[in-house]
């Protein structure tokens, strides 16, 4: 069977990042951009630094409330392990850490206040005179629970994620943003849910008190079916919180809501796929996955098992059709303007296609 390259490399995706409010210094910028007469707020970080990377979205947010006042004052940040003169010139000595400059000297104030947001933009405004502009902020998908509806929402059919949180808690003012977007991650899986417990509340506190929380932040991972806690030790980034979900819960969630490269492909099938460049013909091995297919048929999974049975059937009438619906659902997929089930579905089919297509080619991924 031989598949035509050139629909391999049209099936290749690309990725857009989304612009940043935070300045980016190097030694070549630096003393134009944060010495230069108008007071800057500088972060030294480093990219391998855990609490680095969970100040990051906050530090985000941050540049974009006052992103509006650039003329006045300015928010950047310095990769200080690759520039590491920018570093040694200010005393860093660990990560991360974030210095206020006035505008008038190159000798900077230490911030040593808390990493929430609040505290960050209280620092600023007491500094410049300057209030943030809050863009108004999207419906959360976090689900606060008390002790009624914990009770209904945990041993359900949810696998349910809790933060046990306190107002006062700045460690939990700085997983918040984080917990939002994580919930905002997984908002297409129905059956996972990231809640919130406000454990000093008065209709909440006897659940936490019952859970045994006794520090904040607490996070709890509670599987389907079971009102039995996993406590949850891990990295609180983004990528720490999502991977867990993966793990615990069978879903295939990317940071940023998208699924991931194995999302929809089935291992047992995919050792079928291997069997093409083996010598088999794609009639014995289309038999074997219509049998594979058909003893999943209880599984959540069946969906794309008939998937790759009907790809199986396609080759054996073209050998270029993995290629070429690989393409064409990568260009849709690229036009955008899907609805979000819709793009699950299309982005599960392309990586069910990518198996085939890099079985004949020899090639891992596209």
């Amino acid at each position: 069977m031989v598949f035509i390259k050139s629909f391999v490399l049209a099936s290749l995706t690309t990725l857009s990042l989304a612009s940043s409010a935070v300045i980016d210094l190097i030694p070549s910028n630096f003393d134009k951009i944060a010495i230069s007469g108008k007071p800057a707020l500088v972060e030294f970080f480093a990219p391998w630094c855990g609490h680095c990377k969970n100040l990051a979205p906050i530090y985000e947010q941050l540049a974009s409330d006052f992103e509006f006042a650039k003329d006045k004052l300015t928010i950047a940040k310095v990769d200080a392990d690759s520039e590491k003169s920018l570093g040694s010139r200010f005393g860093i000595q660990g990560f991360p850490t974030i210095k206020y400059f006035d505008g008038k000297s190159d000798t900077p104030e230490e911030y040593k206040g808390g990493r929430d947001l609040e505290s960050l933009s209280d620092f600023l405004t007491q500094k410049t005179g300057v209030k943030p502009k809050k863009a108004k902020a999207p419906v959360s998908q976090v689900e606060m629970l008390n002790d009624k509806t914990f009770v209904e929402q945990i041993g359900g059919d949810k696998d349910v994620l809790i933060a046990f949180t306190a107002p006062w808690c700045g460690h939990c003012k700085s997983l918040a943003p984080i917990w939002e977007t994580v919930a905002q991650d997984f908002v297409n899986e129905p059956s996972v849910l990231v809640a919130k417990v406000d454990a000093e509340a008065e209709n909440s506190k006897a659940t936490a008190k019952d859970q045994g929380v006794s520090s904040y932040p607490t996070i709890k991972f509670f599987p389907k079916g079971t009102k039995e806690a996993e406590a949850y030790s891990g990295g609180r980034t983004e990528q720490d919180i999502v991977s867990f979900i993966n793990e615990k819960a069978g879903t295939h969630r990317a940071p940023g809501g998208g699924l991931d490269a194995t999302a929809g492909t089935i291992e047992a099938l995919d050792t079928l796929v291997a069997k093409l460049t083996g010598g088999s013909s794609i009639a014995e091995v289309a038999a074997e996955a219509t049998k594979a297919a058909a003893d999943l048929k209880a599984e959540a999974q069946y969906k794309y098992a008939e998937y790759y049975v009907k790809v199986f059937d396609k080759l054996s009438k073209s050998d270029v059709y993995a290629a070429k619906e690989l393409a064409r659902l990568d260009n849709i997929i690229k036009k955008g303007g899907l609805a979000p089930q819709k793009l699950d579905e299309f982005t599960s089919k392309t990586n069910i296609l990518k198996r085939f297509v890099n079985t004949v080619t020899g090639k891992d991924e596209l």
